[in-house]
């Protein structure tokens, strides 16, 4: 029997409220079947089974308090045999023991140890993010039999707001992995198992056999790359290379299967990308042997034949950002707002201020104007920077401006943000753009960088467009769009047809407690720091 332990459920929240029980004692339960909703003072949430079996406790009533990392309910599990009851927890650390008997995570028939009485161990998938209950498998780095040391990167997982790398917690051998590529693992639940490495003992009865050998694969070991290349992807159908190897070939316009690598099942690395520079290499595809694969995280095209259709699900970021767009746009009353901006001299002077700012190894580009003034201007209309209670009754106004920026990442569409632009230097601001577009765009930006943003930008501009309605970012109430940058005739004080650099923006406010004349002259105010950059000297600290 096992006590499933009411997991984390949300950022703060050490206990809940049991408003229903889906089940009673002696029910059969299926995996992932609702159990009992709970209340939290944030939201009413869920809880699933972990897997089939049979209730045969619930230790907290209806209505009464339930407490975070404390038994919820107990179950007998299907894999579960008579009289063998389990150590309480939703989570277990380990299901090896000392006895010689296998554990069920015990090593796959076929592996060199199958013989040996080797005690495996789950790793429990932790909590990953902020509200985080579940993930999806974007790709295993190892497979079942694989030795691994500790620290070695096992596993990739999209949240719904990033990429995440999950690595070994100590060095042993992979018994199981229990989630595939694809599918979606669960926090606190188990996502593989691995068999700890043990250093031999002079009394071999009760001692963990020494690490065993990794099981023969075909070529995938070879040092030298030409037998790798000719073997096609790995073992889940994906030609294995880290995020930043993938980074690196985009940034030279290199196909994934144009270089052949030379790691374990074909995995390209980064000293394969750089020779393969060495020698000349194409952007095309080499005859490496490997077929052309699809596009990451994109489905192939539909074949040819009449009625046939490519389906992708939407999981992670994007699954989050379709129903967070939903809401935003069915329970905030949008007010927009366009305007044009003359930026010539802003233009002028990041021509004048690049240069130093390379020298320091920064990329100076437009977005640290933007958001300084912006910070600027919410001090003279606070409420742009504002948030509202939960039943609108209140408005609480923000010590600091931390500013968003809309990412088209591979992930999807991510909002991080720059902290305390108020406090911050241009120089400072440019840094930090420079450092979350990077890590937006490999869809690997830090949970504290995506919280806590006050009010947004959306630069669909660099893509080309001129004009946008973007949606609020809730729970902000204020977001800016802005469009591409024109070279226009536009006349001067004397009547004069003169050729201005002309952007054009559009706000969309929360009209619930912003109106037109607040964000208009709100807008004048951000405008003015714009077309005349130098008059922000003034206000810095």
């Amino acid at each position: 029997m096992s006590d499933f332990m009411l997991p984390d459920i949300g950022e703060g929240i050490v206990e809940c409220e049991i408003v229903e029980w889906r089940v009673s004692e002696g029910d059969v339960i299926e995996e992932d079947q609702p159990v009992v909703e709970v209340m939290t003072d944030k939201a009413l949430v869920e809880i699933t089974a972990p897997e089939a079996g049979r209730v045969t406790r619930l230790y907290v009533p209806k209505g009464e308090i339930a407490k975070v990392h404390s038994p919820l309910f107990a179950y007998e599990s299907d894999a579960e045999e008579g009289g063998d009851s389990g150590q309480a927890s939703a989570a277990p650390v380990e299901r090896a023991t000392a006895e010689p008997a296998p554990a069920p995570t015990a090593t796959p028939p076929g592996s060199p140890s199958a013989s040996a009485p080797v005690a495996a161990t789950d790793f429990i998938l932790p909590d990953i993010g902020e509200g985080i209950v579940e993930c999806e498998v974007v790709e295993w780095r190892v497979a079942e039999g694989d030795t691994i040391e500790e620290d070695q990167p096992l596993v990739d997982v999209m949240t719904d707001k990033a990429l995440v790398e999950i690595t070994a917690p100590e060095a042993g051998r992979v018994a199981k992995l229990y989630v595939p590529k694809g599918e979606i693992a669960k926090v606190h639940a188990p996502l593989f198992a691995y068999e700890p490495a043990v250093v031999e003992s002079p009394q071999p009865a009760r001692s963990a056999p020494p690490a065993p050998e990794q099981p023969a694969k075909p070529a995938s070991d070879a040092p030298q790359g030409l037998g790798v290349a000719t073997t096609g992807r790995g073992p889940y159908g994906r030609i294995p290379a880290s995020p930043a190897v993938r980074r690196l070939l985009r940034e030279h316009d290199l196909a994934l299967e144009a270089v052949p690598g030379s790691g374990k099942e074909g995995r390209v690395l980064k000293e394969d990308v750089l020779r393969h520079l060495e020698q000349g290499g194409e952007s095309t595809p080499a005859a490496t042997g490997r077929t052309a694969g699809t596009p990451e995280r994109t489905p192939a095209p539909a074949p040819t034949g009449e009625g046939e259709i490519t389906v992708e699900p939407i999981r992670g970021v994007r699954a989050v950002m379709a129903r967070r767009m939903v809401e935003s746009a069915s329970t905030i009353p949008h007010f927009q707002y366009g305007e044009e901006i003359d930026v010539t001299d802003l233009l002028a002077l990041r021509a004048r201020l690049k240069p130093q700012a390379e020298a320091q190894g920064t990329r100076m580009t437009l977005m640290p104007f933007f958001m300084k003034a912006m910070a600027l201007a919410v001090k003279e209309y606070p409420i742009l920077n504002a948030r509202l209670n939960a039943d609108v009754s209140e408005i609480h106004y923000l010590p600091s401006c931390n500013v968003g920026m809309a990412v088209d990442s591979k992930a999807g569409l991510l909002v991080p943000n720059v902290k305390h632009v108020e406090r911050r230097t241009l120089l400072d601001v440019a840094r930090e753009v420079e450092r979350l577009t990077a890590a937006a765009r490999e869809g690997r930006v830090d949970q504290a960088d995506l919280k806590g943003g006050t009010i947004s930008i959306s630069n669909i501009g660099a893509l080309g467009g001129t004009y946008a309605a973007p949606i609020i970012n809730a729970p902000e109430l204020a977001i800016v769009a802005i469009g591409k940058t024109q070279w226009l005739p536009r006349f001067d004080d004397s009547g004069e047809v003169v050729r201005r650099a002309i952007m054009t923006i559009t706000w969309a406010g929360d009209h619930r407690v912003i109106d037109g004349g607040t964000i208009a002259r709100f807008c004048n105010a951000w405008k003015g720091y714009l077309e005349n950059p130098e008059t922000m000297l003034l206000h810095l600290g």
